[in-house]
């Protein structure tokens, strides 16, 4: 994003601050945003104790509260593509940006672990009828539809995060417990049920998985996305 100091910058669906600790380190005024509280407590937490000045907001992602062209740049990594109403959530990001400025995005692909990981978990838990895949938001096609109308240029480049866990058991348990689209599926089937999806998700790691050792190296495609807008007319 090459971020400068003293942009005005929004991290939205920020969950526990990962990106917007990484602005507020370059000296770039943030707004960290999402729409649970617990979350941004997280957050906040963790810029007080890199003593970092960053600003929290509760705050939906289909329905910002901030004025138009509020902010410099708008990121979100891995947050805001899980918006049910996409088309909203992409319409408000270009709605706060300035014209001429970035909005930065982190996105799985539908092709790399997390977005198979999706598909995983719909055959176990069908999404609702007509829901768009949150994998959409990592396909060149997905991104030309939501911003294509305000952008000037997007760029997408090809890049992967490695998962690095004690095992592929070990990953099971943290994302069982932590991460929402994991969690709420396992919570909604029956202990058969459960034990079916357990194990589709550890056959699909151990074919992610480039350890050798017992431990857990998993790489998952994402998109580095740059969406840079139109300036004013």
């Amino acid at each position: 994003m090459d971020l400068h100091a003293g942009e005005r910058v929004l991290d939205v669906a920020a969950g526990n601050g990962n990106a917007t600790l990484a602005a507020a380190r370059r000296f770039a005024e943030v707004t960290s945003t999402d729409y649970v509280p617990a979350l941004l407590e997280n957050g906040r937490a963790r810029a007080q104790a890199e003593r970092l000045p960053v600003t929290f907001r509760v705050a939906d992602a289909e329905a910002l509260p901030f004025g138009d062209a509020s902010f410099d740049v708008v990121l979100s990594t891995y947050g805001v593509m899980f918006t049910p109403d996409q088309a909203a959530a992409a319409r408000e990001m270009l709605r706060v940006c300035r014209p001429g400025g970035r909005i930065g995005l982190a996105n799985w692909t539908p092709e790399g672990f997390i977005g198979q990981l999706f598909r995983v978990i719909g055959r176990h838990l069908p999404p609702p009828p007509g829901a768009p895949s949150p994998a959409l938001w990592g396909t060149r096609e997905g991104l030309a539809a939501l911003f294509g109308d305000g952008a000037a240029a997007i760029a997408a480049t090809p890049r992967d995060f490695v998962f690095r866990y004690r095992s592929a058991a070990h990953w099971l348990e943290v994302f069982r417990s932590w991460y929402g689209p994991v969690l709420k599926a396992f919570a909604a089937l029956d202990a058969a049920g459960q034990a079916r999806l357990e194990q589709d998700i550890l056959d699909l790691l151990g074919r992610f998985n480039r350890a050798t050792d017992g431990t857990l190296v998993a790489p998952a495609a994402y998109l580095e996305v740059v969406v840079s807008l139109r300036p004013a007319r």
